[in-house]
């Protein structure tokens, strides 16, 4: 393998990749808007799910991205030790963002801190954000690309509960959150619970848990029915598409958990958009790829 020339090859695909979920909804979402558009029964809501789908429709005729804040890059890589570009992929990932801004093009997102100049390029220090996951014994390359905007998680929420507050203090965290400021981001909303035994811990959870696909549930039977509930306490908050009142204010609620420490239960909240500019695809060692949440799409 020509490495030089792999590398090059892998940064163009992710670099389309990345232009392709500023523009196109995973097939999970555009499913679910459907599904919560038939259950309005007002004529306010049903207009706002039309204009929705116009948007989605002229994105793509019009080769633009769904929405002006093209958001931070996030990255969540699952990386097997054994992937032939495993040391290289930070720069991979830089360099598509860095391409992906100038073909989309994206918005310039990304502001050095204290400096305060915008790089023009969507990196600087940090930037794009990238969570690791390294699998021992496997060559293959699993990538999650999020576009996290200035409402879209960007302004999550956490914090560690005292010991008496127990599961019934989660809930009132996320009910809090969601009557409060849940609003920054576009409803119907997708949101992402973690619970865990510290704020970074459960801060992390809660931006992986906006990666699973729609309509999936947690493993534990207790956290999945945890899921169930809050998803039916928040629609019945009755923000609606665009919180102009409706039926339903979220296409899901995502819990992700880890063990914890007796004496404390770790709680974040992390809320995407009805444009929830998520992607998932699939590399073998070999580079040859499958977009996994975009079904046919050959970049």
């Amino acid at each position: 393998m020509d490495k030089e020339k792999s590398i090059g090859e892998l940064t163009n695909v992710v670099a389309r990749f990345v232009s392709l979920v500023g523009k196109k909804l995973p097939d999970d979402v555009w499913a679910k808007l459907n599904e919560l558009r038939v259950l309005e029964t007002e004529p306010l809501p049903k207009t706002v799910y039309d204009t929705m789908f116009k948007n989605q429709e002229l994105a793509l005729e019009l080769n633009r991205p769904s929405c002006q804040d093209t958001g931070v890059l996030q990255f969540l890589v699952k990386c097997g030790d054994s992937f032939p570009l495993l040391g290289r992929m930070e720069k991979i990932l830089t360099d598509a963002v860095i391409q992906s801004t100038k073909e989309a093009p994206l918005r310039h997102n990304s502001v050095e801190t204290f400096d305060e100049y915008n790089t023009g390029k969507n990196v600087g220090k940090g930037t794009p954000t990238l969570f690791w996951e390294i699998v021992p014994d496997n060559d293959v390359l699993e990538l999650d690309v999020y576009m996290a905007g200035g409402g879209c998680t960007l302004p999550g929420k956490a914090m560690v509960l005292m010991p008496g507050e127990d599961y019934e203090g989660v809930v009132h965290f996320v009910l809090d959150v969601m009557t409060s400021y849940g609003l920054n981001a576009c409803p119907p909303l997708l949101v992402g619970v973690g619970v865990a035994t510290s704020v970074e811990t459960a801060a992390l959870l809660s931006k992986k848990a906006l990666f699973r696909p729609l309509g999936s549930h947690n493993p534990n039977e207790r956290a999945a029915k945890l899921e169930k509930l809050l998803e039916d306490g928040i629609n019945k908050i009755g923000l609606g598409p665009q919180g102009f009142s409706g039926k339903m204010s979220v296409m899901g609620v995502l819990v992700e958990n880890t063990a914890r420490h007796p004496s404390t239960i770790g709680v974040a909240v992390n809320t995407g958009c009805w444009s929830h500019r998520h992607g998932h695809i699939l590399f073998k060692s070999d580079l040859s790829y499958t977009v996994m949440s975009h079904k046919g799409v050959v970049l």
